[in-house]
């Protein structure tokens, strides 16, 4: 089963993506990787179509506002709470994206130090938005592309897919999509349940369209 370029059209209205192709980097790569069914299709490309803005943005967006990452991380909210005001470390490091990167991801996922750089180096690209240099490791290893040397190809359309399907596949998430339990799939490539309702929109208009 594949996705046609007209149902990926209906799923990304707007998008300033080549759509053309994406749809064959993405049929491709989803052959490769066992996502085959319409339930696994239907999933892995509403987590996609999030996590990328329509596939219009293959690198994570880091310019956040004090009030931006006050909202997305609890330790810049001056309540300890998602939500809350900015904390002082929000306000400064506000509409610094590669200071952000370099913060919010260090010592995590694989990467050095603050000072090491690799927060922002490795920051989330692909549809999926992988993020961390663990997970370029394994992809580089998985997939035979250097993206440790260069992680910048995880932005090229036939790499960024395959980079998104073999994340999927490696989590265990054709395994989950099988179960129908979408909240898992989510929990899985976010770490929690950011944009919850809007990916159940996007996984609920998939059902419409893919057939």
């Amino acid at each position: 089963m594949q996705v046609t370029l007209a149902e990926l059209k209906r799923l990304a209205p707007g998008s300033t993506a080549d759509l053309p192709v994406w749809v064959d980097a993405l049929n491709a790569a989803m052959a490769e990787f066992a996502i085959t069914t319409e339930q696994r299709i239907e999933m892995f490309i509403a987590q996609c179509m999030h996590e990328s803005a329509s596939l219009s943005r293959m690198s994570e967006n880091l310019n956040y506002s004090a009030q931006g990452l006050a909202n997305t991380w609890d330790r810049y909210s001056v309540t300890g709470k998602r939500g809350g005001a900015p904390n002082a470390l929000a306000q400064t490091l506000a509409r610094r994206p590669v200071a952000i990167g370099n913060y919010v991801y260090a010592n995590r996922l694989g990467n050095g130090s603050e000072s090491s750089g690799e927060g922002f180096l490795y920051r989330g690209r692909c549809p999926l938005q992988l993020t961390g240099k663990a997970n370029y490791i394994a992809a580089k290893t998985a997939l035979n592309i250097d993206v440790v040397a260069h992680p910048e190809l995880f932005e090229q359309p036939v790499h960024g897919a395959r980079g998104a399907a073999w994340f999927w596949k490696a989590h265990g998430l054709n395994e989950i999509a099988d179960t129908g339990n979408f909240k898992a799939t989510t929990a899985v490539i976010n770490g929690g349940d950011i944009g919850g309702a809007a990916r159940i929109g996007l996984w609920q208009l998939a059902k419409e369209v893919i057939a």
